[in-house]
This record gives C-alpha cells, structure tokens and sequence, in this order.
C-alpha cells in the first residue's frame, strides 16, 4: 500500500486484533513478556506498529505522514482465564469496556506522530474525542465539512500545533450503547473538569469494580442503577472517581 501511494496523499486505517480477546498471537512472541498472553499480545502489537513507522521512515515519509494511534475503548476487566486477565488494565481509573461513563472504559492513549510539524514530547491535558478524527482528516485533506449537520467532533490541528491551549470541546456526552450515562463539563476558566453520572453499572461481586458475573456490564434495565440527583465528581481532583462531591459540602 505504501510502495503503491507513496506519491501521493493516502488514507490508511489499520485496526488491529490486537489487543482483543482471543488474543491471537504468533508463535514468535508468545511467552515474550512478564504479562501472560495478554503482554505477549501487546508486545506483538507494538512491533506492528513499529513495522508501519519503520517503512514510512525508509521510504521518506516520515516528515510528511500524520500518525494517530489511539483505542476504542479501555482494557476489557471481565476477560479472565481462570485468574489470567485477558482484557487488559485500566490504572487508577475505574470501570471498563462496555461502560459508558466511567474513565476506564472511554480515557484511551492518544499517540501522534509528524516530525518538524507536531512539537516532539508534548503532552495536552485537554479532553478530546476519537469523533475529533474526522474533521482533523478534512482539513489536513484541504476538505470543507458539510454544513447542513451538527459535526461533533472538533479539528485537533490548532491544539496539537500549539496554535490553540483549550480543546473545543466544553462537554462530552458518554453514551454506553444508546442510552446517555454522564457528561463531562470542561470549565474552561478554571480548568476544573466536572462529570456527571446519571446511570451506573451494577458491579458483581459487590465490591468489585467490573461485572464478573456477567462477562461484561449492561447498559440498561436491571443491571444499572439510576442517580437523581447524578453523581459529580471534579475529575481533575479525582480522576479515579473515588469521592462523589455532595451538595451540602461542596
């Protein structure tokens, strides 16, 4: 694909199966890391990648090529052989795949790449979306968005350029499936970042923070729970949403 488009501009999306249940994995790294079947899947992934970045460099593409690498979502917790996890690992942030609310099931890596365009070794701390995808794309193509539809994502060039300090976007709405379960407030003059969970997933065993009895957490019905008022909670003080803030002390 490279060889044939090298000379002109390109599009390519790779979605990998990695790192996905079944994890399959190549003989080649199997028992390569310190983390079961799961890292050996990681590790497989990585020298993908590294196979893709490689060959832009030695056919000089490097510099003018724009690499995005990001997730769909956080580490699946219910996936378990026995007590081998399978889905990844979420961090301080709590929940998983299939929630639509907590951080660990929609906070993802989001990894860019343009020699001499993107300053090298930045880190943004603003909320962005994988939506942001979409209009970034048009307009590094030169494109025009249509105007007759509200587009939710936001172009990420003037925030990844340095041209522009604040994301666009002031809220996300997290959805799991079709059904709204919080919203995210990015206030801007503070730089506070508020969420709101109106529906949560019920997690089994009680205690636990995934639903093991389940294989992966509902949306909706039985197996949620419904806040009114919604749980807050200032996720810049407390990303892993330990502490909903009450009305009567906060």
């Amino acid at each position: 694909f490279f060889l044939r488009n090298r000379h002109g501009p390109f599009l390519l999306f790779v979605s990998f199966l990695h790192v996905h249940t079944p994890l399959f994995t190549m003989a080649k790294f199997l028992g390569k890391s310190r983390h079961g079947l799961y890292g050996d899947n990681v590790e497989e992934m990585d020298w993908m990648v590294g196979r893709i970045l490689d060959l832009l460099d030695k056919e000089g593409l490097k510099n003018h090529t724009f690499t995005y690498f990001a997730s769909d979502h956080g580490g699946h917790l219910e996936a378990q052989d026995g007590s081998a996890q399978l889905g990844g690992w979420n961090g301080i942030y709590k929940g998983g795949k299939g929630m639509g609310g907590w951080e660990g099931g929609i906070r993802v890596p989001g990894v860019f790449r343009w020699p001499g365009v993107l300053p090298a070794g930045t880190v943004i701390d603003e909320p962005t979306s994988l939506m942001d995808i979409y209009p970034t794309v048009v307009d590094l193509a030169g494109g025009i968005l249509p105007q007759d539809r509200v587009i939710d994502g936001r172009n990420l060039v003037p925030l990844l350029k340095g041209r522009a300090q604040k994301s666009e976007h002031e809220f996300l709405f997290h959805y799991c499936g079709s059904y709204l379960h919080a919203v995210r407030w990015h206030q801007k003059d503070s730089g506070a970042i508020w969420k709101a969970h109106y529906v949560t997933p019920i997690f089994h065993p009680p205690g636990a923070g995934a639903c093991y009895g389940k294989g992966i957490c509902p949306c909706f019905g039985e197996g949620v729970t419904h806040h009114d008022p919604p749980l807050l909670f200032d996720l810049s003080r407390d990303p892993s949403e330990a502490k909903p803030l009450a009305a009567d002390t906060e």
